[in-house]
């Protein structure tokens, strides 16, 4: 490499083309996110469950604990949305591609922060490496 030349990114490329996407980090950390928010929070569950079934089906679920942390961005005026229906259908929209169920998750952090632009971010990671969902 020359002193002209940039580094070379090291970050995981982003998988998906239309409002979602996730990519998976090097310490097997899973991560997602959705432009745009609503304040039905039913609507992410199956806008993600087949966004894993279809365009990003490289994992599959792990055993053990689990930790998430699901972040809403708003712009402008905070949304009227209760975190815990949001916490619901995005946890039910990981069984199967992170974790086998949801009570699996032993750590579980949601916020509402305001952001650059409207999304909804979901990091999900094995408390125990070695239990984190595997490429295939």
């Amino acid at each position: 490499m020359t002193s002209g030349d940039a580094p070379m990114s090291t970050e995981p490329e982003w998988i998906g083309k239309g409002k979602v996407r996730a990519r998976l980090l090097d310490d097997g950390t899973l991560e997602a996110k959705c432009n745009g928010i609503t304040t039905q929070a039913k609507y992410y569950k199956p806008l993600f469950k087949e966004f894993f079934r279809k365009d990003f089906n490289r994992v599959r679920p792990g055993y053990g604990d689990y930790e998430v942390h699901i972040v809403m961005e708003f712009t402008g005026d905070p949304p009227i949305m209760d975190l815990d229906n949001l916490a619901k259908a995005l946890l039910d929209s990981l069984t199967g591609a992170a974790f086998h169920d949801d009570s699996q998750v032993a750590r579980l952090l949601v916020e509402r922060r305001e952001g650059e632009r409207e999304r909804i971010i979901v990091r999900c990671r094995a408390l125990n490496q070695f239990d984190a969902p595997g490429l295939t």
